[in-house]
């Protein structure tokens, strides 16, 4: 049960202000913990699929996004030589919202619910040691300071502290990718449809936000360099612009107005094994990041954060046992993120194809396919759209 309960949630990102919020509106009493001094200006663009939007609608969050964030009319798959289409995905139907939203938009929105819901905000304060036992979790501070709690949601992202606690044989591997993201600044004469121009061993991704003010760019490369993860290590827009010399002049132009530009090594985690224990007072729940990353080829991290958030506040709401509270939020989760994980590594294979047979029977599948029965290849993903997690316990 969550009525009266306290709760803290570590990281106020998308994940952690969606958990906290949930549970708020169940009645627990949640305090946030977040090492950034404010939830301000960070990021770039997502894509909130309908699955993911679900969640905010079920939060009440859905209309104030929705103004600042229009829906999405469709994704295309384009050469990126001859920049032609090789397969146009329609967003269009009105049961299945898509949007594109800047991440700073959806905190913003989610920060001014918790706030209003009676959630407590602690800012600037970072938690770098976790352990917990039967008295309760007990959190360790940069600053050296201590501090007891009892039930603790770890939405606090790659570098989870409570990760390693309840996984300590968990490791990350590089992919052989890097990813550059970027926003510049649009005059809005675009569709509001994401492009995927698809190259050997490369892609960009391009689609607006903020009704066409902004034009949001990820940009993929396979190498054998390393880099490190992490969204926030600034690059050279040069380098960027210089990975992409062959693709087309769409894509030169749109590259010629990055002025910053930032680079993160793509790394493979294994979903977590364990997702959460509890003794006693003390008990922790992985969430987010924490629990599975995933690579950003079906533009799924975020939704899968929402779900997680919407979910667990479910299962700790119906179950008067925590440690049966949080088997049953793993049993319903983990399945379909692994599912999802594989996906979009699936995805960066098919988007990465070298000219050659496999690539050129692959896109005339799609071209056909486009032609003569497109809602056949839209329908292999309705098991991620169509999935509504206010209904999944």
């Amino acid at each position: 049960m969550l009525i009266g309960r306290p709760v803290t949630v570590l990281g106020g990102g998308i994940g952690g202000l969606a958990a906290a919020l949930a549970c708020a509106q169940r009645g627990a009493q949640v305090t946030v913990i977040e090492r950034a001094a404010d939830l301000g200006e960070v990021g770039a663009g997502i894509q909130v699929s309908p699955n993911g939007w679900r969640v905010l609608a079920a939060l009440g969050l859905a209309r104030d996004l929705a103004a600042r964030s229009p829906r999405a009319e469709a994704v295309r798959l384009r050469d990126f030589r001859a920049g032609r289409d090789v397969f146009r995905v329609p967003l269009t139907d009105p049961d299945q919202p898509y949007h594109f939203v800047h991440r700073a938009d959806l905190v913003d929105v989610l920060a001014k619910a918790v706030k209003a819901a009676g959630v407590a905000l602690r800012l600037g304060a970072e938690v770098t040691g976790l352990t917990f036992d039967g008295r309760g979790t007990h959190l360790t501070y940069g600053d050296g300071r201590h501090e007891t709690r009892g039930l603790t949601i770890a939405a606090d992202g790659l570098h989870s502290v409570a990760r390693p606690l309840l996984n300590p044989r968990s490791r990350p591997y590089f992919t052989g990718q890097v990813a550059w993201r970027a926003t510049v600044p649009w005059d809005g004469a675009r569709a509001p449809e994401a492009q995927v121009f698809m190259g050997p061993g490369r892609h960009l991704v391009r689609y607006p936000l903020r009704s066409g003010r902004l034009m949001n760019i990820v940009a993929v490369e396979e190498r054998d360099g390393w880099a490190a993860e992490g969204w926030h290590h600034r690059d050279d827009p040069d380098h960027l612009r210089r990975a992409f010399t062959d693709f087309c002049p769409e894509v030169h132009d749109l590259l010629a107005r990055v002025e910053t530009v930032f680079l993160w090594g793509l790394f493979r985690h294994p979903v977590a094994e364990t997702w959460g224990a509890a003794e006693g007072q003390g008990a922790v729940a992985l969430l987010g990041d924490a629990a599975h990353p995933t690579l950003p080829f079906m533009a799924q991290g975020a939704n899968m954060a929402l779900e997680d958030g919407y979910i667990l506040a479910q299962c700790l709401a119906e179950e008067t046992d925590t440690t049966q509270a949080i088997a049953r939020y793993q049993g319903v989760r983990r399945s379909r993120v692994m599912r999802v994980v594989q996906a979009a590594e699936e995805n960066a294979t098919n988007y990465h194809l070298r000219p050659g047979p496999a690539r050129a029977a692959a896109h005339a599948a799609l071209r056909l396919a486009g032609r003569v029965a497109p809602h056949l290849v839209t329908r292999r993903f309705d098991w991620v759209y169509r999935y509504d997690p206010t209904r999944a316990v």
